[in-house]
Parts: structure tokens; sequence; C-alpha cells
């Protein structure tokens, strides 16, 4: 299962992300959950490094599927809308019930 946790602060400005884990869903190569998954926060991360100013930082472990991602400062209006497009992708996996043992999605206050 991939275990998406998502940190807000106090005033709801998004602090960072961390995924684990691989769906499971298919073998590695055929994993459409995993390469969804994976494409959406890749893209995410990667547009928010070129098109905005924003700090951050990103660890990732391509073998076992983990990514940490945070945000140094508060993050811009552009960033915000990069990352609200990002988890609306991950929710709309969730939601789906063929896909929603895959993934589980939880927020965290920071």
């Amino acid at each position: 299962m991939i275990r998406v946790t998502v940190y807000k602060t106090g005033r709801h400005e998004y602090a960072g992300v961390d995924l684990s884990g691989h769906a499971g869903y298919e073998n590695a190569g055929h994993d459409i959950v995993c390469a969804a998954v994976s494409v959406l926060v890749i893209n995410t991360v990667n547009s928010i490094e070129r098109f905005t100013e924003d700090k951050t930082s990103c660890i990732s472990d391509e073998e076992t599927g983990s990514i940490q991602f945070r945000f140094r400062n508060t993050p811009t209006h552009d960033a915000s809308l990069l990352f609200d497009s990002m988890l609306s992708g991950l929710e709309a996996i969730e939601e789906n019930s063929e896909y929603e043992p895959y993934i589980d999605i939880i927020f965290k206050e920071v």
C-alpha cells in the first residue's frame, strides 16, 4: 500500500508530504496505481522547482518507493495550487473503489 502523509500548518498552509511503500496492485513495471501516484507526485515536485521561487527539499528512494518533500518556507500561491492539483489526483485514486485498497492519504498538522 502507498501511504501518503500530507503535512499542513495550523494556518492550513502546506508544509510537505511523505510517501512510502508500493501499491501492490500489480507486479513491478505493470502497476498502474504506482505509476499514477509517481507521475502526480514527481510532476508536482518538478513543477514547483521549475515554475516557482519556493525553497524546498526532496529526498527520494526509488527502491523503497519513499519521497520526503518539504517546503522550507510558507509556500507561494502557485506552489499551493500545484500541491492542490496533486492532491486532487491522489484523492481521485483513493476514492476509486478498485484502487482504494492500494493508497491511503492522511493529513497531519505540524
